[in-house]
């Protein structure tokens, strides 16, 4: 799997620098959104909030950014990511050697209905953009996209300073860095000329526009009334369970488009049929919660569901032996969309934990026992059923600064050495039960935490059967998504095993995770806090897409390997499954893009082949 590069896009970047609750009802749906399009789908996943400033999760991104709407998109059809104008007229100017932004916001959007607008069309303006990054800096939300601003944002560390000494920030304060210039133009001024910053221009948890009068309407539960610019609105919401959308009435003039790379046939195919079609096409988008695979794939089989969003692993020699759809599929007129995810799976260790964290060499040697213990390789061909490959580095392909020859031992398998070092640094097994004790003779327990799903399951069976292997005693507590991730940002979790998808094609999306001064709320669940990896990460995050950041990634790749704050396990192979009825789909690269606005349902095909 070859490294993601996006040369289009750093050929634009350095020609700038050298100068260059449910909507409100009566609305009536849009003609160009057919409600007799229905589309429908599960997540493996429970949403955490419609608040898009108060997320971090892939799909309560994915819900978000169907709903509101950030300055710039990824280009639905381009491979490699190649970042476009969403609600700008252009891609934002970029001057001052690349530490003024400047975005101007195309007149004639509007948010959809709501009584917070007193019964008026409300336009997109660039305070809207304003008030929204204010947000994020905001410590009242929490947001865990703070890093991406403080201490970047020109005056960001001042007015946050202020902010958590009064515990709130004063939304009419200037801030240095963020000027409206008029009605539709925003200017960013940055600290110093961060390369990747343009990529929060298309997160939605960053640069998504809220509207103030609908936070200030809802105050208590802004998250339970997401009002926004984007394709759809919410109309019916069962939380933790199901969510309706439906086009939104007052969504702007927008028409199908992009640019496939040359030799890409299937994106030219759909670019040739669609092209200039006005979007969205579908009128309702329909999306389950199912946390279990086999529910879930036998209500995509029923064809109770138009597409399912990965295939669980548990399937794939039944659905896709040897990478191919399965005959009985493929004459169903069911299709396959298969790509290497830019993404990665890791169990961290909180570094803050007594029993797992710390710098000294004996604790150290403990995270890298267990870190060589574990049993990828089964996860991999057992577990996963051979779609995913070994992970050695802590960021995943088809990102910019990563290199498909480069290796760490983060990969490496060996309970030998696990227990050579456990025995050298005094863990061992003083009262011959079988497990091994702390080297002061306290109880050496790894309590790790899951969610209780059957793939989470087997998982714990492994890292169970792993740690037995070495003489460690290994226990595991159940809990739902949403409740580990609030005790994982509040540092009560010991070890937990996560899957990070890239926010943005580029290798810092996951090395900002482990950059000390994002610690908690931040991203930094592991709290690890390493001053010459932080040295390292601030060099490389003011340098563009090159050899010499890259070999800085390599080095910081070096100091997590050698230090075992995260147990890198895999990069997951992402298959999606679809049926004839459903046309124009391609899965993003980014996989938190939504992309429902750009898909087509044939109604007249899709009630026959349900029957």
């Amino acid at each position: 799997m070859a490294a993601m590069r996006i040369p289009a896009l750093l050929v634009a970047f350095a020609c700038a620098l050298a100068g260059a609750a449910p909507a409100s009802p009566p609305a009536a749906a849009p003609r160009h959104a057919d409600p007799a399009k229905v589309f429908r789908y599960a997540f493996e996943v429970a949403e955490t909030s419609l608040d898009p400033h108060r997320i971090s999760d892939l799909y309560s991104n994915i819900l978000n950014a169907a709903i509101f709407d950030p300055p710039l998109r990824y280009d639905y059809l381009a491979r490699p990511a190649k970042l476009v104008p969403n609600t700008l007229v252009a891609m934002p100017e970029i001057t001052e050697g690349g530490k003024v932004i400047t975005m101007r916001i195309r007149p004639g959007i509007f948010f959809s209905d709501d009584p917070a607008f007193g019964g008026k069309k409300r336009e997109l303006v660039a305070a809207d953009y304003a008030y929204s990054i204010r947000r994020v800096l905001d410590p009242r939300n929490a947001s865990p996209l703070l890093s991406e601003l403080e201490g970047i944002l020109a005056g960001s560390e001042a007015a946050l300073a202020k902010a958590r000494k009064a515990n709130r920030l004063d939304y009419d304060e200037p801030i240095e860095g963020l000027k409206v210039l008029d009605r539709y133009t925003l200017q960013l001024r940055l600290t110093q000329p961060f390369y990747v910053f343009l990529y929060n221009l298309a997160d939605c948890r960053v640069m998504c526009a809220v509207a103030r009068e609908v936070v200030e309407a809802y105050p208590d539960d802004v998250g339970g009334h997401p009002v926004g610019t984007g394709a759809f609105r919410l109309a019916f919401w069962k939380r933790t369970s199901k969510l309706v959308f439906e086009a939104n009435p007052n969504f702007r003039e927008e028409f199908f488009d992009g640019t496939p790379q040359p030799g890409d046939e299937e994106a030219a195919a759909i670019l040739a049929k669609y092209q200039g079609r006005r979007l969205p096409m579908v009128g309702r988008v329909e999306v389950y919660i199912i946390d279990e695979q086999q529910p879930r794939w036998l209500a995509f089989l029923n064809a109770e569901h138009d597409l399912i969003f990965r295939v669980g692993e548990e399937f794939a020699n039944v659905a896709m032996p040897n990478n191919a759809i399965a005959p009985n599929l493929a004459k169903r007129g069911i299709r396959m969309g298969q790509i290497p995810g830019m993404d990665i799976t890791y169990n961290y260790f909180n570094m803050d934990d007594a029993t797992v964290g710390g710098y000294t060499p004996d604790k150290v040697a403990l995270r890298r026992a267990i870190s060589l213990a574990y049993n990828t390789r089964d996860e991999i061909s057992i577990i996963r059923k051979n779609q995913s490959v070994p992970a050695s580095t802590p960021y995943g392909p088809g990102t910019a600064g990563y290199d498909p020859k480069f290796r760490t031992a983060m990969a490496e398998y060996s309970p030998a050495k696990a227990k050579a070092l456990l025995d050298l640094y005094g863990y061992l097994d003083r009262d011959g039960d079988g497990y091994r004790e702390m080297p002061d003779g306290s109880p050496l327990v790894i309590k790790a935490n899951s969610t209780p799903n059957a793939r989470d399951n087997q998982l714990d069976e492994l890292w169970k059967r792993s740690m037995d292997a070495i003489g460690v005693r290994y226990t595991v507590r159940k809990a739902k998504w949403p409740d580990l991730l609030k005790e994982s940002y509040a540092g009560k979790l010991m070890f937990w095993q996560l899957g990070g998808s890239a926010s943005a094609p580029d290798a810092e999306t996951w090395l900002t995770s482990l950059y000390g001064p994002n610690t908690g709320l931040k991203g930094n669940q592991a709290r690890f806090r390493l001053p010459a990896y932080d040295r390292l990460y601030e060099r490389a995050r003011v340098m563009p897409d090159s050899p010499e950041r890259t070999h800085l990634y390599q080095e910081m790749a070096r100091l997590v390997a050698a230090y075992a704050p995260w147990k890198v396990n895999t990069h997951r192979i992402l298959t999606d499954m679809w049926y004839p009825w459903v046309h124009a789909y391609r899965r993003p690269l980014v996989q938190s893009q939504n992309f429902w606005r750009f898909i087509d349902i044939d109604p007249a095909l899709s009630p026959a082949m349900r029957r």
